[in-house]
């Protein structure tokens, strides 16, 4: 049995991909509460934060094999994210199925996930990189990395105020590139 405590999260990363079942309980272990708060701190319900967490780790454990993550902090930070932002969408969808339900059967309504969450990061990241250079970095540091905003500028040496600036001009110049997509909600 290995002591995963000690190992940074790159080393557990990789003994996960090994099917090693301590590793993937020590990441659970250190990113479980702060994937909670996340997921919580958005839907504003204990049940459907805990949902999303441990369906966000069930789905690192089954594709343990094949990830190939480089910032397990951050992966772990968007998957919750993007996971929270479809369980909202198809909270939505029920919501307004509920009048209709006649017209369409259950399978249909769970089935129409337009993107998954690879695809729509690799979105999120091509929009990013056509942001001018600090824009850039601010978004990245904190939607995409989840740092905050204070954190982001003093990476940058920047002030909060010029970090606050340069988010918002790249949420604006995203939305605008997004606004004809379903995707802009994520935003």
């Amino acid at each position: 049995m290995n002591d995963c405590a000690s190992l940074n999260d790159l080393d557990l990363l990789r003994l996960l991909q090994q099917s090693d079942p301590t590793a993937f309980q020590e990441l659970y272990n250190r990113y479980w509460s702060k994937l909670y708060y996340l997921a919580h701190k958005r839907l504003k319900s204990s049940v459907a934060a805990e949902e999303i967490v441990q369906n966000v780790f069930l789905t690192i454990w089954r594709k343990r094999t094949t990830l190939r993550i480089e910032d397990p902090a951050a992966y772990l930070a968007a998957a919750t994210r993007y996971a929270v932002y479809h369980y909202l969408a198809a909270e939505k969808r029920r919501a307004e199925n509920e009048g209709v339900a006649g017209r369409r059967s259950p399978g249909v309504v769970a089935g129409e996930m337009l993107i998954d969450d690879k695809q729509l990061l690799e979105i999120v990241r091509q929009q990013a990189n056509e942001l001018p250079e600090k824009c850039r970095l601010v978004f990245i540091y904190n939607k995409l990395e989840d740092q905050t905003l204070p954190d982001v500028a003093q990476r940058l040496n920047i002030s909060v105020k010029t970090a606050e600036a340069h988010l918002t001009k790249a949420l604006r110049l995203i939305r605008s590139r997004l606004k004809d997509s379903a995707l802009f909600l994520f935003f």
